[in-house]
C-alpha cells in the first residue's frame, strides 16, 4: 500500500527551459538548504516531469541552478523506478559502453543515438536530507547518467560527433520551439 502522496501531485508545471539557455550549460550549486521550499522544487519537477511526458527532470530544465533531479523510468527489465535525488555524484558508471536512442525535454522531440555505460550508481540526499544510494541497469543507468549531466551543465549533445551531433543541432536549428 502506498504511503503519502503521489510524487507531483500537489505541484505546479513550471515552463520547460530549451537547449541554448545559459542555465543549461552551467554547473549546477549544491543545496545547503533542506526544508520545504527543496520539498516544493521536487513536487514541481514531478509534476512538470509528467506534464511533459518525461522519465527524468533536472531542476535546471525548469530554470533553478540547484543540485537536484527526478525520475520515474523503467530498467529493462520494465522494472520502475521512482524517486528524486538531491546532490547527486555519480560514484560509479560502469559495465558495457551501449549506444542508444536518448532524447531530452530540453530538445523536444528530438532524439540521437548516445553511448552510455549500462550500471550506474548514484550517491546523494532526499529532499529531507536522509543520505540515498541509487543503483541503476539498462535504460535506467542511462537516466541516472543523463539527468547528472544535466547538474555538470552538460546535455546529451555534447556527448555526441560527427554526423550525429550535426544532424541533432541541425534539427533543433530548425525546430518549431527555436522561434
Amino acid at each position: 500500500m502506498r504511503h503519502g502522496s503521489i510524487p507531483g501531485s500537489r505541484g505546479h508545471v513550471r515552463p520547460v527551459t530549451l537547449l541554448g539557455d545559459p542555465v543549461l550549460h552551467t554547473a549546477c550549486e549544491e543545496v545547503t538548504e533542506f526544508g520545504p521550499e527543496l520539498a516544493r522544487l521536487v513536487e514541481d519537477m514531478f509534476a512538470t516531469m509528467y506534464a511533459a511526458r518525461g522519465v527524468g527532470l533536472a531542476a535546471n530544465q525548469v530554470g533553478v541552478a540547484l543540485r537536484v533531479f527526478v525520475y520515474d523510468c523503467p530498467d529493462d527489465d520494465e522494472v520502475r523506478h521512482l524517486g528524486h535525488v538531491v546532490n547527486p555524484r555519480l560514484v560509479e558508471a560502469d559495465g558495457v559502453v551501449l549506444r542508444g536512442p536518448e532524447g531530452c525535454l530540453s530538445l523536444p522531440g528530438l532524439e540521437a543515438g548516445t553511448e552510455r555505460y549500462d550500471h550506474a550508481v548514484v550517491e546523494g540526499f532526499t529532499a529531507d536530507g536522509e543520505p540515498v544510494r541509487v543503483h541503476g541497469t539498462g535504460w535506467f543507468a542511462r537516466c541516472l547518467q543523463h539527468e547528472h549531466d544535466h547538474l555538470e551543465g552538460g546535455l546529451y549533445v555534447d556527448r555526441l560527433s560527427g554526423w550525429r551531433r550535426h544532424r541533432v543541432m541541425r534539427q533543433a536549428a530548425r525546430a518549431s520551439w527555436r522561434r
